[in-house]
């Protein structure tokens, strides 16, 4: 259904601007410092999975009524910046709770269930501004219309990006993970880093906010 002229371009176009660390990307990092590898990889899940939300949203028509409507835009994106806002803010008030030996364990101590973590991730991925940009814009030049299902055409394409970012946003995750892991020989260095995740989150919530469409 989808040439494979087309679906080659559009992989080049998303290999390209996925590329470019965005907010999604700069999420893992941050989550990756502040609780390790485990949430990282949980993370980079929950944000492909949001992004897809956002394909589907636009295969059937409501991404690009959010694209379209500043108001609307601006209150996805405003909603997005918030909860990273948030998230950094715990991360970096409950740095020094941070032991080398449970890296596991969220910053507040407690065990962080896989669940919650992918849904933290999709929450940031379904209100990122350049993902919802990317599709409403972009995806829908590269169906082809005399061969029909258009919805279906789009569900496919939007496959290309999920799949590249999320090997790429893992690999992100476990590289700074891995930095994290020689940090916490030291619970000094440990909290350190911890801070320095949530410092992250709350600077990229702030660019997230600051930045995007002017009308």
């Amino acid at each position: 259904m989808v040439s494979t002229d087309r679906f080659l371009a559009f992989a080049a176009m998303s290999l390209l601007v996925i590329v470019i660390p965005g907010p999604s990307v700069l999420f893992v990092i941050g989550r990756a410092l502040a609780h390790g590898r485990r949430t990282a990889v949980a993370t980079a899940l929950g944000n492909v999975l949001g992004s897809y939300a956002l394909v589907v949203a636009v295969a059937f028509g409501i991404g690009s009524l959010v694209e379209r409507s500043a108001a609307v835009f601006m209150a996805v994106k405003l909603a997005g910046a918030a909860y990273l806002v948030f998230l950094g803010v715990q991360a970096f008030r409950h740095r020094k709770e941070m032991r080398a030996g449970s890296l596991g364990a969220d910053s507040a101590g407690e065990a962080r269930t896989d669940t919650r973590t992918v849904l933290d991730g999709a929450l940031v991925g379904v209100t990122n501004p350049k993902g919802i940009v990317f599709f409403a814009a972009v995806l829908p030049q590269f169906v082809d219309h005399s061969a029909g299902r258009l919805p279906v055409q789009m569900l496919l394409l939007g496959l290309v990006p999920i799949t590249i970012g999320l090997i790429t946003d893992t690999l992100w995750g476990l590289t700074a993970s891995a930095a994290r892991t020689w940090f916490a020989r030291s619970e000094r260095r440990l909290s350190m880093i911890g801070g320095a995740g949530g410092v992250t989150m709350i600077g990229l919530g702030v660019t997230v906010a600051a930045t995007g469409r002017a009308d």
